[in-house]
């Protein structure tokens, strides 16, 4: 199976400091969903692994999450491809969860719904949680310069993580691989 992870708000999606909190806000970076769906065409499996901790913080329900992944899907599938398993952390920073990114609940997740090995597959992020979540399961480091990638970059990364432009920078490397 050729498995690829990845964030949501800023590697799919447009990020926000106040949240994206309707489905009105969630709006798609340019070529992203066309990456997504190019890369579902070329066999490519793939998962959504996104912290979404407004919902804890009240600023949107879970109705909310839930559409703007629907809207998601149907803009791929209008492309003619297909997403794979979208998890999510609803919980704040101070809950003392197991899966808000960085630690590595979600991710594991996938590997069980997958029944993969993570080592080595590419998880593709904005931010150092992104990165030091990859590292904790053996995935792949991949940093976009979307979202807070370019702040991201600006601090050092961990050691072999692959930078990019963007998700369809990322698609055109893993397509042609």
């Amino acid at each position: 199976m050729k498995l690829l992870i990845l964030d949501r708000d800023g590697v799919i999606n447009y990020d926000s400091d106040d949240y994206i909190k309707s489905l009105e806000e969630w709006i798609p970076l340019p070529g992203a969903i066309r990456a997504l769906a190019q890369l579902s065409q070329a066999g490519w499996t793939i998962a959504i692994a996104t912290n979404q901790s407004g919902i804890a913080r009240g600023y949107y329900p879970l109705s909310t999450l839930h559409a703007m992944h629907q809207r998601l899907r149907d803009l791929v599938a209008e492309q003619g491809g297909e997403l794979g398993l979208i998890v999510y952390c609803p919980h704040g920073p101070d809950d003392g969860c197991a899966c808000r990114k960085p630690k590595p609940g979600m991710l594991e997740q996938i590997a069980e719904y997958y029944d993969v090995n993570l080592t080595g597959v590419w998880f593709v992020g904005d931010s150092s949680s992104d990165l030091n979540t990859a590292l904790a399961v053996g995935c792949q480091p991949v940093l976009v310069k979307t979202g807070k990638g370019l702040r991201t970059l600006a601090k050092p990364l961990p050691q072999g993580t692959l930078v990019f432009d963007d998700l369809a920078a990322v698609a055109s490397q893993l397509i042609s691989l």
